[in-house]
């Protein structure tokens, strides 16, 4: 049964009020820690991961989709003791986090963002209730980025302009998946595990497991 994603934001919302320090996630996977600082520009993605942080919904979860010079993505139950041969990307709660877009918050490498069904069926791109993908992107050229500004109908910032020059990451997302948090420690291990040997579905071949915990 789907729950009305009006009464996740209700219930987020109440959470919100007692929760407004700083957070950061501390992501440990079996091929290195990551340290995450959640934005608290997107509330309800922020408050959303925490809980299922704390529930321990992620431990032992698989990046079940990695692909390299774009993203890592994990956050699918299915994962959990997953067969090497199972078809996984459709699993979470029965709820979706409405979506908390904004121009400043941008997909420069090492941001974490929502994943989501795509505008045919979620016009309102609305955000996965537990998916959620780490970017890893490349370099883009100022040629590269006025070619997607025209395409896009937008300009960058010239600070998001420099990042995705000599940082890297995956501009065309812009304004399209919500992005809540960024990798503030171990930048190094977004790239050794988009730097996997992957096979059907851009799953790894040998498992990449999560553990998150949260720290103030």
């Amino acid at each position: 049964m789907k729950i009305n994603s009006f009464l996740i934001t209700l219930s987020l919302l109440l959470i919100m009020q007692t929760s407004n320090a700083q957070t950061y996630v501390i992501l440990e996977t079996s091929m290195g820690n990551m340290k995450i600082k959640l934005y608290d520009e997107t509330p309800l993605h922020k408050e959303n991961f925490i809980k299922l942080v704390k529930e321990g919904y992620y431990d032992n979860l698989l990046f079940h989709r990695v692909i390299k010079e774009f993203m890592i993505q994990g956050g699918d139950p299915n994962s959990r003791n997953a067969s090497a041969t199972a078809q996984l990307g459709v699993g979470g709660p029965s709820y979706t986090v409405p979506a908390e877009l904004s121009p400043l918050l941008y997909h420069k490498k090492g941001v974490l963002a929502a994943a989501r069904q795509g505008d045919q069926v979620n016009p309102k791109k609305a955000s996965s209730g537990s998916q959620f993908y780490i970017v890893q992107g490349k370099k883009y050229t100022d040629a590269e980025l006025n070619m997607m500004e025209t395409r896009m109908g937008f300009k960058f910032s010239d600070q998001q302009r420099a990042d995705y020059k000599n940082i890297g990451g995956t501009p065309f997302l812009d304004r399209q998946y919500t992005v809540f948090g960024e990798v503030v420690e171990g930048l190094e291990i977004i790239d050794a595990i988009g730097a996997v040997a992957t096979g059907a579905g851009d799953r790894p071949k040998q498992n990449v497991t999560m553990k998150l915990k949260i720290v103030q």
